[in-house]
């Protein structure tokens, strides 16, 4: 019966990103971070983008709570 060597293992590929798609890819993930800490922490009514009749923090409430944002 023949002896089999081990089958060759397979090094993955490094992935190569452009220093300018790093940075459009940070600048999008900071610009994501802000607008949803700003629409969970901070709108509240008197500050909301969309005014008074449209309150994104009660469609958000429970999450508020969840990450420790006081709202009452």
């Amino acid at each position: 019966m023949p002896v089999s060597s081990p089958a060759p293992t397979s090094v993955p590929t490094p992935l190569v990103v452009s220093a300018t798609k790093a940075r459009l890819w940070i600048g999008g993930a900071l610009l994501f971070g802000l607008l949803a800490y700003y629409f969970i922490g901070v709108d509240q009514g008197a500050v909301s983008v969309f005014g008074s009749d449209m309150h994104i923090h009660e469609f958000v409430h429970d999450s508020r709570h969840l990450l420790g944002f006081p709202c009452h």
